[in-house]
Order: C-alpha cells, then sequence, then structure tokens
C-alpha cells in the first residue's frame, strides 16, 4: 500500500482495493480523512508527546472526560495505555489487585470464554482460548476458568441462556473465592469465530458476579464505537462492567492506544499514600497527546455525522444479501451491526481466496474458516454491493 483515501487501499503495483475489514477493524472513517488529520497536525504543531506521570494535557484530559461521558454510567475513571492487548493486561491487573488492596487474598483467577480472544501479551493469553497465538506458550500459561457462551445467537430463547448462567452460578458457587473477574467479549466473540449470544446472558452473569462478589470485565476493544449498532455492545444489555477496555477504533486506525475505564469502587480502592495499593503500571506512550487528539476528533465525528444510522444501513445490506448466500459448504451465516461472518464447513473451502478477492479489487481476509467483512462506516452501498458480490462469487463456485 503506497496511500489512501475512503476506503480504497492503493498499491505500488497500480492496483486499488476496498478495504473489507478495516484494517483490523480500526480504521471506521477510511483513510486520509481530513478532520483527523487537521487534528493529528494541529496537535503535533503544538508537542506530539509527554509523559503521562507528574504531568498532564488538556488532550488526555478531554478525552478522559469524553470517554466517561459516552461510556456506560458509572464507568468514572481512566487509564490509558497504548494498545488492546495492554489494556487487557492493565484491567487484569486491576483486577487481581482490587481483591487485595480491599483485604481479600486468594482471589486471582479468571473466568473467560470459549474461543475468546483477548490479545497476545501474557495474561491477555491466558484469558484468551487456545489457538495458533498461544500454543507456543501453552506449558507456562496460568489457566483460569473457560465457559461457553449460549447457543441460539442474540434472540436466543431465555430458557437456553438460563442453560450456561447456570453453569456460570455452579461455577461461581464453589470457586467464588479463588476468583477475581470474569472477562468476556460482550456479544460478539471477533478473533475466536465471529460467535454473538444473547444480552439475557450479560445481564445475568452481571446479577452473578455482584451476588459472588467477582469483577464483570468487558472487553470492547473490537466491539466499541458501533461496530455491533450500538456506540458500546454493552448497551444491547443495558449493564454496566465494573471495567470496560477500549482501544482500535479509538483511535480510528491512526495510531496504537488503549483505555481501561473502571467504577469508583474500583478506583477508590488504589488510592493511598503508598505504592502499595497504588496501580503500578506506566505505559511509555499512555495518554499520548496525538492520539487523544485524534480519539476525541473521531468521537465528534461519529456523533455529529449520526453513524450510528449508516451502521444500521450497513446491517440491513449485510443482511439481505446474506440471505440470497446458498451453498452446502456453509455452516453458518451470522451478522449484527457493521459485521458480517460466514462460517464455511472448513477452512480448505476458502483456500486462495484472499488471491481471489483482490483479483476483484476488494481487501478480504478470512479466519479459520470464517469468511467475514467489518467494512469502514463510511462505505457507499455500491462498495459494499461490490464486497458483498465478491464473497457470493466464491461461495458459489466452492464444489
Amino acid at each position: 500500500m503506497v496511500s489512501g483515501e475512503g476506503v480504497m487501499m492503493h498499491l505500488e503495483d497500480g492496483r486499488s482495493l476496498i478495504d473489507g475489514i478495516s484494517s483490523w477493524w480500526a480504521v471506521i472513517h477510511g483513510y486520509n480523512h481530513p478532520a483527523l488529520n487537521a487534528a493529528l497536525l494541529t496537535q503535533a504543531n503544538k508537542f506530539a508527546h509527554v509523559m503521562l506521570g507528574g504531568m498532564t494535557h488538556n488532550p488526555a484530559l478531554d478525552l478522559a472526560a469524553t470517554l466517561v461521558r459516552i461510556t456506560p454510567e458509572g464507568l468514572n475513571h481512566v487509564f490509558f495505555s497504548d494498545s488492546g492487548s495492554i489494556g487487557v493486561e492493565v484491567a487484569l491487573k486491576m483486577s487481581i489487585q482490587y481483591w487485595k488492596n480491599i483485604g481479600y487474598n486468594g482471589k486471582s483467577k479468571i473466568i473467560s470464554l470459549k474461543n475468546g480472544y483477548h490479545g497476545d501479551t501474557f495474561k491477555a493469553m491466558e484469558v484468551s482460548d487456545d489457538s495458533d497465538f498461544t500454543r507456543a506458550f501453552s506449558d507456562v500459561l496460568r489457566r483460569g476458568y473457560i465457559l461457553d457462551i449460549p447457543e441460539g445467537g442474540f434472540d436466543a430463547d431465555a430458557a437456553v441462556v438460563k442453560q450456561a448462567t447456570d453453569k456460570l452460578e455452579a461455577l461461581l458457587q464453589r470457586e467464588h473465592q479463588n476468583i477475581a473477574a470474569f472477562i468476556v467479549e460482550p456479544i460478539v466473540q471477533c478473533a475466536g469465530g465471529f460467535n454473538i449470544y444473547s444480552p439475557l446472558y450479560l445481564k445475568t452473569a452481571r446479577e452473578l458476579c455482584t451476588k459472588y462478589n467477582v469483577l464483570f470485565v468487558f472487553d470492547e476493544v473490537a466491539t466499541g464505537f458501533g461496530r455491533t449498532g450500538k456506540l458500546f455492545a454493552a448497551e444491547h444489555a443495558g449493564v454496566t462492567p465494573d471495567i470496560m477496555i477500549l482501544g482500535k477504533a479509538l483511535t480510528a486506525g491512526y495510531m496504537g492506544h488503549a483505555a481501561t475505564l473502571a467504577t469508583s469502587a474500583v478506583f477508590d480502592s488504589f488510592l493511598g499514600d503508598n505504592y502499595e495499593k497504588a496501580l503500578m503500571h506506566g505505559p511509555t506512550f499512555m495518554a499520548n497527546p496525538l492520539a487523544c487528539a485524534v480519539a476525541l476528533q473521531s468521537i465528534s465525528i461519529i456523533e455529529e455525522e449520526q453513524y450510528l444510522q449508516k451502521i444500521d444501513k450497513i446491517q440491513s445490506i449485510i443482511r439481505e444479501q446474506f440471505d440470497s448466500f446458498t451453498s452446502p459448504a456453509i455452516v453458518a451465516k451470522r451478522s449484527i451491526g457493521a459485521i458480517g461472518a460466514i462460517e464455511m464447513k472448513d477452512a480448505a473451502c476458502l483456500s486462495g481466496f484472499k488471491e481471489f478477492s483482490q483479483q476483484h479489487g476488494v481487501w478480504l481476509r478470512p479466519i479459520g474458516n470464517v469468511l467475514y467483512l467489518m467494512p469502514p462506516y463510511i462505505i457507499s452501498e455500491k462498495e459494499l454491493l461490490t464486497i458483498l458480490q465478491v464473497m457470493k462469487d466464491w461461495i458459489q463456485q466452492i464444489k
């Protein structure tokens, strides 16, 4: 790639491709956005970086205030870091130290979900399911507890959801003295296969975590900033987690940055006159002014240009087109917001698809046996239909 404009990626060999996956789900406004470019340059002309230790700056203060305003009520405090994986590390460190700080000993285990993915650093790998990312380190990872999501998708029957929440409660009854937190990708497990599950599960899990003294952590690195049709996936369930992690689309793909938000109860447990209670984690580039400035401008664009309406239109087009996708090779079709995924019977069904899509002017990269799209929100109907047609053409030619 040598340049980009809108949803188009211009390559050095002269080809131009429609980006169907927002460069790993981050480039929500497309490439070379004039307002984001201006925000970046304006801040760069002031200063590009300053340590967030004994020093602060307006972009950091303004972004923290904005994130508190737009996230679920009660997430009143923000800890900045420089990537989604590190944001998860921070959240898990918070979860474990929180219980120590308030006088509970032994609460260090984490519950997570099968097929979940939370990043590539060590604690993040421990709460992610087994995959190519974790296999080389399986002998040294300190695993917690892993549960299944409920079957039935977003609109799963309450009785089906209850089967899953009953398993969660049984585990909490038996092991809550050892458990610090339950971490989930709310509503959609993205890298693990785009599995969609019911908000009823999150509602009940919220109640159970409160009942059994376990923190509830939402990893919204992939789902945040509109991807599921709500500004944050937590809104589908109407609940507030104790800790929420944001990344990827936070800075619209301009640079790495993450935010770990927490309730006042969690935050207050770290207050003290010495380092024993403090959260001893200090990324060099936390609250980088350039990243904060771009993030603030990105959020303004989402709000001012009514992006949730754009996402609703994308969802309608994906679902309408998916209805016409038919093949014995298809196992399942899943969609929500600006996410569409086709699960095939095996990965061999998608062998050669990357090259096929590029030959037809589209940039898509399947994950395992799942063919998916997560386009920038600015995509036109014509561009979106082009992506979907390429997917359909490939599926129809599978023998």
